[in-house]
């Protein structure tokens, strides 16, 4: 029964996922252009949903090697649909967040796991000399401003990074553990670094910034 439960979930995502391609406009435009921009072995890749697509990587940590490959929106199956024109560029170092989105679609902290693993082993397989680094998920904050379809799920937040740890060391990817950084005394997302109680200010970016800078040099 739960192998049933679970692939009813991954097929629920990829529709999802699919979906969100097709009618999301600026979605198809940035999935379209990253499947034509080249990505080089020297290239130092940042995977993910808006956190990542809203920041200028490359200039914050004046790399010229860097390439965003966020997309507003995303979820973690978005991720695994979008891989291949990363694995062929068999980039030098790939850094993933995401899952807060499928948080919001009422995905569960173990699925969310098991759909990042399962990206996780594509690049392994694909691009083996590839230096995975696997983010936590970031606090939200619905007391900034309520996101209906976060409401009262600040736990599977928590829930998912633990699982998440356990899939890092599971594929022996290196886990940075961002949570701590952005969370306040009562497990939100600090206010002085959002607007909208979900994405980053400059500020965030440059604590974010700092916090993997070690990885990426």
């Amino acid at each position: 029964m739960k192998k049933i439960a679970l692939m009813a979930v991954v097929a629920l995502m990829c529709l999802t996922a699919a979906a969100q391609a097709n009618q999301d406009p600026y979605y198809a435009r940035r999935a379209t252009l990253f499947d034509e921009l080249p990505i080089g072995k020297k290239d130092i890749v940042m995977l993910g949903n808006s956190l990542t697509d809203g920041c200028e990587f490359n200039e914050l940590l004046n790399n010229r090697h860097i390439k965003n490959r966020g997309i507003v929106g995303d979820i973690v199956q978005g991720l695994i649909d979008r891989i291949d024109p990363i694995i062929k560029g068999q980039p030098k170092k790939l850094f993933i967040m995401s899952g807060v989105n499928d948080i919001s679609h009422d995905v569960s902290a173990d699925s969310i796991a098991r759909v990042t693993e399962r990206l996780i082993v594509m690049v392994k397989q694909g691009s083996p000399r590839t230096k995975i680094y696997l983010q936590s998920l970031l606090p939200f904050n619905n007391d900034v401003r309520e996101w209906k379809l976060l409401k009262g799920r600040d736990h599977v937040v928590v829930e998912a990074n633990i699982l998440l740890e356990q899939v890092a060391r599971r594929q022996g990817v290196t886990w940075i553990n961002l949570y701590p950084l952005f969370v306040d005394d009562q497990g939100r997302l600090r206010a002085d670094l959002t607007n909208d109680g979900l994405h980053l200010m400059g500020k965030g970016y440059l604590i974010w910034r700092d916090a993997i800078k070690p990885y990426v040099k």
